[in-house]
């Protein structure tokens, strides 16, 4: 069964909607408008947290709604519901019908249409037993116990969603998506005396609970969140000033990003507040340098067949060999700065908007081995693990924090550190790749993308790099 014919029957059958009193309601309050949607959204999730022995929580959710969209220039009216019905709808059309008083637009041509499926259709929720996830859980506990008796405290927790989308345009035209997703996380945290440090590991991606129920898969899990830790047990103070910082390959590129990718989206390049405004075919990064965000990878947590606009995904190139080739765009973006949709357009759920969004961010590999990246460093830093940080997006200034970090010196990695965060200028950082590694590799799947309020699941992945110069924030005294 088609993704279409599946979401046809929990958004019509189900609802007791009918389809073409539907899309008469979807032309009626989109005459005026230039673009818009209906975005009809289901969606179940679970999510189960074992803390120290015990099952703390288990959780069960289903959301159901739909949100209608009108767009007139640079003006967008939008209502949602949670509530599927033709009374709803013909309220929202009036809603929205606002935007559109005196404007005469014409109606956008709808995407391109996409027999690809980049992910299974499963709902990851339904395969599994409840026994079977807490038996994991519990499992994963008393294992981490018999690795190490420093365990002073360990949490696991498994989550899984099943999303089935429908999008629907004033023509009738229609594309839809069912997208699972599920995600594994340990941490824990190991004593020594009086001093306790942490360590913690994810991994998840676009399909069912299988591959994590075995046990080579969270084994290994709680194996490095409890290396993490130990390596922090043992870490002395950051030191502090400008040197040398090699960032380690997949989840680092974290940092990429945010203080890099962000300032691609086309909304802050349409309103001209990104860093990188009006630099198109200008060289805004190292030679060697190329950044690609790419939704097509398969079973990737960032990837989507299509976007919530309707868009199939794609392979956009943002920067190629140091030079600002183009920018991230949903739909509406795209059309008000002349250029096309890429496929990232995306929204948390009916409730929202939609608005340009990463979906896999990558900076491909380059030609060196990652051990004479390293060899190349007098006295430096080598950032292997991130936390949080804070980007601001119209300067590109950034300030990281490293959860696993070493001393290099002479170029031998050396001691761990404690305490190190990284300060700087996404745009300026780029220009200080001087070394890229042939190891490129994708995170293990734990990435979530924050922006205006909304949160969607994310992707980013690079090789070992070297950035010359770079602003560390440290501890030593």
């Amino acid at each position: 069964m088609t993704d279409i014919a599946k979401t046809e029957d929990l958004f019509f059958n189900r609802a007791g909607l009918d389809r073409s009193r539907v899309e008469g309601i979807i032309g009626e309050s989109l005459r005026n408008a230039d673009d818009g949607e209906l975005f009809l959204e289901y969606q179940q999730s679970e999510n189960f947290v074992f803390d120290d022995g015990q099952l703390k929580n288990a959780n069960f959710d289903t959301s159901q709604g739909f949100g209608l969209r009108a767009v007139a220039g640079e003006m967008s009216g939008y209502a949602h519901a949670s509530e599927l019905s033709e009374e709803a709808l013909l309220r929202a059309g009036d809603t929205i019908k606002a935007v559109q008083v005196g404007y005469d637009g014409t109606m956008a041509q709808g995407p391109a249409q996409t027999n690809q499926s980049l992910y299974m259709e499963d709902n990851p929720l339904n395969q599994t037993p409840f026994e079977t996830k807490v038996r994991l859980l519990s499992g994963m506990d008393a294992y981490a116990r018999g690795l190490d008796e420093r365990i002073r405290q360990f949490s696991a927790s498994l989550s899984g969603s099943w999303q089935a989308v429908q999008i629907i345009r004033a023509d009738g035209s229609r594309a839809a998506d069912i997208r699972p997703l599920v995600r594994l996380n340990v941490s824990c945290i190991v004593g020594d005396g009086d001093r306790l440090e942490a360590g913690s590991y994810g991994t998840g991606g676009r399909e069912t609970y299988e591959s994590y129920i075995n046990s080579d898969t969270w084994q290994m899990a709680v194996e490095e969140a409890l290396r993490q830790a130990i390596v922090n047990l043992g870490s002395v103070s950051a030191p502090a000033g400008e040197m040398p910082v090699v960032l380690g390959p997949g989840w680092p590129a974290i940092l990429l990003h945010e203080a890099i990718g962000h300032g691609l989206e086309g909304d802050f390049n349409r309103k001209k507040t990104s860093a990188f405004s009006e630099l198109v075919g200008e060289r805004v990064a190292a030679p060697g340098v190329t950044v690609v965000d790419d939704g097509t990878i398969e079973n990737r947590r960032g990837s989507l067949t299509v976007d919530d606009e309707g868009t199939p995904t794609q392979r956009t190139v943002l920067i190629e060999d140091g030079v600002l080739t183009g920018y991230m765009q949903d739909r509406m973006n795209a059309r008000l700065m002349g250029k096309h949709a890429t496929g990232n357009g995306r929204r948390e759920s009916y409730a929202h908007l939609p608005m340009p969004r990463m979906t896999n961010t990558i900076m491909e590999d380059g030609n060196y081995d990652p051990e004479e990246i390293i060899k190349s460093v007098k006295k430096g830093l080598y950032a292997v693990n991130f936390g949080g940080g804070q980007v601001d997006i119209t300067s590109g200034k950034f300030v990281f924090t490293c959860t696993e970090a070493y001393q290099v010196e002479n170029g031998k990695i050396g001691a761990a550190v404690k305490g190190a965060t990284l300060i700087g200028n996404g745009p300026d950082a780029l220009t200080k790749v001087s070394l890229i590694g042939n190891d490129m590799a994708l995170d293990p799947g734990v990435g979530t993308c924050g922006k205006d309020g909304q949160s969607v699941p994310v992707g980013v992945g690079q090789p070992t790099i070297l950035l010359d110069e770079l602003t560390v924030g440290g501890t030593e005294v």
